[in-house]
């Protein structure tokens, strides 16, 4: 198989834990463990080539990718730290609304120092990304940063290359956006990325759960912090609009009747730093089971953040690669549904799963 050529918007936690994954796999070919698929279309993780990448920390930019990894304020599990020299030097990239005001008020190691380097353009991103014969930008920047995410959806449709939005800006979900990958004949995946066994999965898991097995639900919360820069950020709470939005469809969707907003409350509440990339979720679900008793069952969920979204990025990205080898456009219904909170179209995750299975092996066209 070819190599996976993808490239990278915001080089944070997220995009430690994939490129970590791709050579930790690469290592250990004849015992993988911890993957949802092994092989998606003969393609494997280390397939995966990282062959573009941009930021706007000064401690980032201008560095191998494989250093500018580890550079703080990045705090993630070190499972495979030993990455060779790639000579991809991160850009930065366009600043826009790619971070909070407020994070410059605390330390450099928990926050980012912005770079003073130039900015790379939109014709600068796209030359780029045709130059390096990027397949797949994958967007990784900040949440809230609408316009940041926007400007690398604009240059992945001039380039041609497809994007994967791990991000809650609703793109892949956005009919207008949708249309226009499909006009261009790329495949996309998104929004926002669902880690492989976190508090989304887990809540939809507890809430089909409660409905398979006839308890009324009245109400529900999912309560989520961490230590890592993506809980500093949403500090800011104008930014959290469309993550809000993002977390609780993922749950409400699966839900047949309606609930009052006042009943339902799914999001980031508060930064702990010493926790850097764990991320703690609480979720409480309360119930009537036969005879409207009352019921409720509440869950502590304690995961490494990044690691546990690479889990499910590293699924979409060959997917998206099987797409473009088959020439398929437009949004990728089952990967999306599979992998993100906010796809163009929600499933039950037992259906997603097997339509991605049934993608892969191609029988099910997106």
């Amino acid at each position: 198989m070819s190599k996976i050529r993808v490239a990278i918007a915001g080089v944070g936690n997220c995009a430690s834990s994939l490129i970590q994954g791709i050579h930790y796999y690469a290592k250990h070919k004849e015992d993988v463990s911890g993957l949802m698929f092994e092989d998606v279309g003969g393609y494997k993780p280390w397939d995966i080539e990282v062959v573009a990448a941009w930021d706007i920390d000064a401690r980032k930019v201008g560095k191998d990718i494989s250093e500018a990894i580890f550079a703080p304020p990045n705090c993630t599990a070190l499972f495979e730290p030993n990455i060779p020299k790639s000579g991809v030097k991160v850009r930065k990239g366009k600043v826009l609304d790619g971070y909070a005001s407020h994070m410059a008020n605390y330390p450099p190691e928990r926050s980012f120092v912005l770079s003073e380097e130039k900015e790379d353009e939109l014709e600068d991103v796209v030359s780029i990304l045709k130059e390096v014969g990027a397949d797949i930008l994958i967007n990784y920047v900040p949440v809230g940063s609408e316009q940041a995410a926007r400007f690398y959806a604009e240059a992945c449709l001039r380039a041609g290359v497809s994007f994967i939005n791990g991000m809650p800006t609703f793109i892949v979900s956005d009919p207008q956006w949708a249309k226009r990958f499909e006009a261009e004949g790329i495949p996309v995946v998104g929004d926002d990325i669902k880690s492989q066994v976190g508090a989304t999965i887990v809540h939809r898991t507890l809430v089909q759960l409660f409905l398979d097995r006839g308890v009324k639900i009245d109400r529900t919360y999912q309560l989520n912090f961490g230590g890592n820069t993506d809980f500093l950020n949403m500090l800011e709470r104008e930014r959290l609009k469309t993550k809000k939005v993002s977390k609780t469809e993922a749950v409400s969707s699966l839900i047949p009747y309606a609930i009052d907003d006042m009943n339902i409350h799914i999001g980031p509440s508060d930064w702990v730093p010493w926790l850097k990339d764990r991320k703690i979720a609480y979720i409480r679900i309360e119930g009537r089971l036969f005879g409207d008793v009352p019921m409720y069952v509440e869950l502590k969920l304690d995961v490494e953040d990044s690691p546990n979204s690479a889990g499910s990025m590293i699924d979409a990205v060959r997917c998206c690669k099987l797409a473009r080898d088959r020439c398929i456009a437009g949004p990728l219904y089952s990967i999306s549904a599979y992998t993100m909170k906010h796809p163009p179209i929600q499933y039950p995750d037992w259906q997603a799963r097997k339509m991605v299975e049934e993608f892969i092996r191609g029988e099910r066209e997106r």
